[in-house]
């Protein structure tokens, strides 16, 4: 079987370091035949990668759509706002799409999306990677067996990470609402997508609380500069400084990767000194949450509660599933599963090797999925259904009115509603 022909649009941190890996490591499953990008450095360091010749490479996804090249999907890893368009477009001209997430902040877009997939014929895989981790593939098999009875109650705590916070939602590319999405659809759709699995019912009605508590001017400390190289008095003793999260945690992969293609101590220097990454966390211009908590009630009974907290020393995420006969307890950093038995009183533990990919494999995961689709032409197939990614996009999105409304979301209404309003 011949190799999958892939095309990249945007090959930063996701497009470059999450999915180019699989396809340098697996020739004979896919390969890149273009690329549009437009940072001329991080262009070049691609195409070079994997081989791609000049007029293969593009400076913006017109470009590439205009040359007409023949491939047999496109990977979209662009900004939140970019994905809608590009996504129909490409369909429209009969690429199959790997999406990254979030499909867009709009929640007709997302509904017009799942519409294209299917009046196309095309296959639209969104980047929802951990439904292909060994860890959620786990859980979800302990529930398929029966270990702990009816679910009845999840808990689930997404641990966001003080410095992933500063880093993409307070400085970067996710921290303000009208440039990208609302933090609970950037960052949390992946757990919508996880709690609906789990679930394994349709979503019925969203409350949600939280905002915006640390990262503002009014908590800066005193003498604080606004940038963290510019002889800022609080630097020694604040933890979001940019100089311990990019210079001197000895990180030259994510985050500080993010900041320059060559994340050499001169050029991470330089970046600070200008960019965006180096500014005081609290003179910024953010208005995302930090904090957040949402309540779901699903058809089939079973409720969750769900907790997004920049304020936590990891970045994980801890699941408890209660069910009528037993308890799981699981922790995604440590890979470690317990199972409760109500009956016997035991406990069995599951300890899963490590990941060797990000996302705890499941940025590996998808891509093993997603050409094998490709290549068998099967539409809208797999782990990840369009049609549940909608569902979990919606779930975000009427989350974030509930917690700006102060009211309880009946999804069905919501979606509704939503149909029809694209704003792009």
């Amino acid at each position: 079987m011949n190799p999958v022909k892939l095309a990249l649009i945007g090959a930063g941190q996701r497009g470059y370091g999450a999915y180019g890996p699989f396809v340098l490591s697996n020739p004979f499953k896919a390969q890149f035949v273009a690329v549009a990008e437009p940072d001329a450095e991080r262009r070049e360091i691609f195409r070079q990668a994997h081989g791609l010749t000049a007029d293969a490479t593009f400076c913006c996804d017109d470009d590439f759509f205009n040359a007409g090249i023949k491939c047999d999907a496109v990977l979209i890893c662009t900004q939140d706002k970019q994905h809608f368009p590009m996504a129909i477009r490409a369909m429209e001209a009969g690429y199959h799409v790997l999406l990254e997430k979030p499909m867009s902040p709009n929640a007709a877009e997302c509904i017009a999306l799942g519409e294209c997939a299917e009046k196309t014929g095309r296959i639209l895989v969104v980047c929802h990677v951990l439904r292909y981790t060994k860890f959620f593939m786990k859980l979800r098999d302990i529930l398929d067996s029966g270990a702990i009875g009816k679910l009845i109650t999840i808990s689930y705590n997404e641990n966001v990470g003080y410095y992933h916070q500063a880093h993409s939602f307070v400085r970067g590319n996710w921290r303000n609402t009208e440039e990208s999405s609302p933090m609970i659809l950037a960052k949390s759709c992946h757990d919508m997508d996880m709690l609906l699995w789990l679930a394994a019912g349709n979503c019925t009605r969203i409350s949600s609380f939280g905002g915006l508590a640390h990262f503002t001017a009014s908590q800066a400390p005193k003498g604080a500069a606004r940038r963290c190289l510019d002889g800022c008095e609080a630097e020694a003793s604040c933890p979001y400084s940019a100089l311990k999260i990019y210079l001197h945690s000895g990180r030259r992969s994510w985050p500080t990767d993010v900041l320059t293609a060559n994340p050499t101590e001169e050029n991470i220097i330089e970046a600070l000194k200008e960019g965006p990454y180096g500014r005081c966390v609290y003179y910024c211009d953010n208005d995302v949450v930090d904090h957040q908590t949402v309540n779901l009630e699903f058809d089939n009974g079973v409720t969750a509660l769900f907790s997004m907290s920049a304020f936590t020393h990891t970045i994980s995420r801890t699941i408890k599933l209660m069910g009528s006969h037993g308890e799981i307890r699981a922790d995604m950093e440590s890979n470690e599963i317990e199972v409760h038995s109500f009956i016997s009183g035991d406990c069995t533990l599951y300890q899963l090797t490590p990941a060797t990919s990000g996302h705890g494999g499941g940025d590996t995961g998808i891509m093993q999925a997603f050409t094998a689709l490709v290549a068998q032409d099967i539409p809208n197939e797999g782990k990840t259904s369009h049609k549940e990614s909608v569902q979990s996009h919606l779930m975000a999105l009427a989350a974030e009115e509930s917690r700006i409304l102060g009211i309880t979301i009946d999804l069905g209404s919501f979606t509704e509603k939503s149909k029809g309003q694209i704003i792009s």
